[in-house]
């Protein structure tokens, strides 16, 4: 078979380095640490970026894909919009704030960009069916994706999800199966069935395609920095689940930095948990290196992973480059997701409640810098987790047709 993953050489152990050819497997058979995909980048310009279309595939020539990928049916994701957030940045006294707002996406979450990852991943190992363990974002973007190029789809998820989300995972077509356990457990299914005849020929997007498909977060990296006038931003805030997005997103700026796309300066990364799952901001604070599993309980099921695979590496990333993880409440959530819509127009998911209301919460304590460039993610709609803010679901005021009733309410 031969394989095309463009500048992508090797697939590398994050813990000791061993180097394994590139092939659909995730764990180093030396010490059982995650693979990465390596790369030997030719030479990148500013101006061959920008001259590329306007989705991801602007940056094909860092990512593990072929030349052609554009040629190819795919969901094109990416290059969505970077919100200048005067109004939010006035109300939390944040001089300069943008908002990288993801629900832009087709699927209208960033998952759309890690998908198209593993999608090309899976045309070049020949595999026919796409699936994934999914908390509700990632199960609609895999049964779009698989639509789109052609292929079968069959995704788990944990029954209890929102039912927005459910409906469009179904809506694309596929297999939708509910699991009646957590996240954590329809993941340890989905490991056991990669190794069944089952699962043979079958792409799981977020395990045996994990290294590729996690490059897809990169992506948010050069946007950011391409938007910002080739330049990093001095602090950003992530939400985390497995905590791959934060890495990758740290990932993608040294790249830049390396290729000479941007200047070397220093930026903080802040890692955003809901304290009904925030095994990694409990670990941070309590200054360990270890990541104890907990069992979710929050309205932010989209980060309700009581395990996360990359939690000690964003520990690592916190603490590198000076940021910090922090978590907020449900109750606190909502109210950050009503100040994002309130004052720059922004309708979040739930994960977005959970930066926005740890920005707030950082500002508050003095642990993040008011006078710096800062930028927060959102990561997705606020559509699909309606539930979060079902006491709103009515109007301000119930009237009679007529202009004495309406100067009534005034």
């Amino acid at each position: 078979m031969s394989l095309d993953f463009g500048p992508a050489v090797a697939l590398s152990c994050r813990e000791c380095g061993a180097r394994y050819p590139l092939g659909p497997i995730f764990a180093c058979e030396e010490c059982f640490g995650p693979l990465e995909a390596a790369y030997e980048f030719g030479e990148v310009t500013r101006a061959q970026i920008e001259s590329g279309p306007a989705n991801i595939w602007r940056y094909r020539a860092l990512l593990p894909v072929p030349a052609d990928v554009t040629t190819k049916p795919n969901m094109n994701p990416g290059w969505t919009r970077l919100v200048k957030a005067g109004n939010l940045g006035r109300a939390l006294g944040i001089n300069s704030l943008y908002v990288k707002d993801d629900s832009g996406n087709p699927t209208h979450s960033f998952k759309d960009r890690v998908v198209a990852m593993a999608v090309e991943a899976a045309r070049n190992f020949g595999f026919h069916t796409l699936s994934c363990s999914s908390t509700g974002n990632l199960a609609g973007a895999v049964t779009a994706a698989a639509a789109r190029a052609g292929l079968e789809a069959c995704v788990f998820i944990p029954a209890n999800l929102e039912k927005a989300k459910i409906a469009m995972a179904r809506v694309f077509g596929g297999r939708l199966v509910g699991i009646d356990g957590t996240y954590d457990e329809v993941n340890r299914f989905c490991s056991e069935l990669i190794g069944d005849p089952m699962g043979d020929k079958w792409g799981f997007v977020n395990v045996n395609l994990r290294p590729y498909y996690a490059e897809g977060s990169k992506t948010l990296a050069y946007e950011i920095a391409e938007q910002l006038g080739w330049r990093l931003p001095e602090q950003i805030i992530v939400p985390i689940a497995s905590g791959s997005q934060l890495t990758k997103i740290d990932k993608g700026f040294k790249e830049l930095v390396a290729l000479g796309l941007v200047e070397d300066t220093p930026y903080k990364i802040f890692g955003a948990q809901a304290a009904g799952c925030s095994p990694v901001s409990t670990a941070y604070k309590a200054g360990h290196d270890v990541v104890q599993p907990v069992k979710p309980n929050t309205i932010a099921k989209s980060l309700a992973i009581g395990n996360p695979a990359d939690g000690p590496y964003v520990i690592d990333i916190a603490r590198r480059t000076g940021g910090a993880v922090e978590d907020v409440t449900d109750a606190e959530i909502v109210r950050a997701i009503k100040l994002l819509a309130s004052t720059e127009g922004v309708f979040a998911e739930t994960a977005g409640g959970v930066t926005v209301g740890v920005l707030k919460k950082l500002t508050e304590t003095g642990q993040l810098d008011p006078e710096a460039l800062t930028v927060v993610l959102n990561t997705g709609d606020g559509l699909k987790t309606l539930d979060a803010i079902s006491d709103d679901a009515v109007p301000t005021a119930v009237i009679k047709p007529s202009l004495d009733a309406f100067r009534a309410t005034v």
